[in-house]
């Protein structure tokens, strides 16, 4: 016999030999600033390439009005309950309603987190019979929500998952599913990869969801107030936002807030509403985050001049990586994605570049096995609004500076082919 929580002295699950060692430069790492270009890590001024805040709303001075002036009114207790009990508002419907307008649908459902709505959409949703088709490089609260849905009859739901992007195998799939199909099917998928950079195909993806009968779900997390006109995301920025069935978008990246909706009919979004479990058996969102998040949204659908600052920044960013000979995936979203080669010495080869960049002012998340095929680091780049041409100016000094101390070489051939998998796996 052993005791559940042996594992927990060893180096097993994620990290493990950095959780063991208490590591806080390479994860959990602590940053007390106020979210922007320029925090500080470690007593250091550094260029802040890892938060999401896309448009700069992080502290949008009318937003941060908004919130202080409903914390005054409510505190933060308001309103008591979950949405089914004692929690909703007239705010909370009237949030719902323009958040619905926004996303082209006839009415959406508010959820605490995005983590937590997605699962609960999902979960929701699947009956007995159903099969959820999921792409291969979805986020993980899109693989968590499909393999926690159980049909009522027949245990655990099927899931199949389909190549990232390649519409070949996703019509195979749903192919062989439709030979002993007996209930529904929707295919999973975001709309912008968070950690590539590129965008889902979701022309084709909604032509082979009509072909054979099935729903879609997309979260886009990445796309909303980012992609499409006014903000509405990568589905409209590509033409196809009336074909998703269900649009997911959460407010922890470019509405620099928390929480998420899914917007739908109206006779699917009461489904969710009262059988998300998730949101059933939870408080409502509090005052001070929906009254804020309306300003948040009218910023959004108002933003143009910052979405137009955040591509120049992004633009600015991959045309100098490019030039001092980095590799910049071919994503279509403002993620910069750079991949360099590691070799054989993953950890430590990735730790001293990653070092080498925070230690010279530039803040960014490195990327490994397993998101990205073994023998390669992606350091992903997240351009906002917010970000200066000087930002860039220095962070490409850095990286010229880093690939000569370090002696990074150019990628390979075969090394090129692991990343073209990536972006839309043979």
């Amino acid at each position: 016999m052993s005791d559940i929580f042996d594992k927990c002295s060893t180096d097993g699950g994620y990290f493990g030999q950095l959780r063991r060692a208490r590591d806080r430069f390479f994860t959990l790492p602590v940053i007390d600033d106020i979210p922007g270009p320029h925090m500080k890590f470690q007593g250091q001024d550094t260029i802040m390439w890892s938060i999401n805040n896309y448009i700069g709303l992080a502290n949008d001075p009318d937003i941060k009005a908004a919130a202080m002036a409903a914390t005054e009114n409510w505190s933060v207790s308001s309103p008591m309950g979950s949405r089914m009990m004692s929690g909703s508002t007239s705010e909370h419907i009237n949030l719902e309603k323009l958040l619905a307008e926004h996303a082209q649908k006839e009415d959406s459902f508010l959820f605490n987190y995005g983590y937590m709505g997605v699962l609960g959409t999902i979960t929701a949703l699947t009956g007995p019979g159903d099969t959820l088709i999921v792409d291969k490089l979805a986020h993980a609260c899109i693989v968590d929500a499909a393999l926690s849905s159980k049909s009522k009859n027949s245990g655990r739901t099927p899931v199949r998952f389909f190549r990232h992007n390649n519409m070949d195998n996703l019509e195979s799939v749903l192919k062989d599913v439709n030979k002993t199909r007996k209930g529904g099917l929707m295919i999973l998928t975001e709309g912008v990869y968070g950690m590539t950079g590129d965008l889902a195909d979701l022309t084709g993806i909604t032509n082979l969801a009509r072909r054979y009968d099935a729903r879609i779900f997309i979260d886009d997390a990445h796309g909303v107030g980012v992609l499409g006109e006014k903000g509405r995301g990568t589905a409209c920025h590509l033409g196809v936002q009336e074909s998703i069935d269900i649009y997911f978008g959460t407010f922890a990246k470019a509405f620099a807030s928390i929480g998420g909706y899914s917007a739908t009919t109206s006779l699917v979004r009461d489904y969710i509403a009262y059988n998300a479990r998730t949101q059933v058996f939870a408080k409502a969102l509090p005052m001070s985050y929906v009254l804020s998040l309306k300003v948040a949204l009218r910023k959004v659908i108002e933003g143009n001049d910052r979405r137009k600052a955040m591509w120049q920044r992004s633009d600015e960013l991959k045309v100098g990586l490019r030039k001092l000979g980095y590799h910049i995936g071919t994503g279509d979203s403002p993620i910069c994605s750079i991949f360099v080669p590691i070799g054989e010495r993953v950890e430590s080869v990735a730790m001293e570049m990653l070092s080498y960049l925070r230690k010279n002012g530039v803040f960014c998340t490195g990327i490994m096995w397993p998101v990205i095929p073994p023998g390669l680091m992606m350091f992903r780049m997240i351009p906002t609004s917010d970000h200066t041409p000087g930002d860039v100016e220095k962070t490409i000094e850095v990286f010229r500076n880093m690939r000569d101390s370090l002696k990074i070489r150019s990628l390979g051939k075969a090394e090129l082919a692991k990343i073209a998998t990536i972006y839309r796996n043979q």
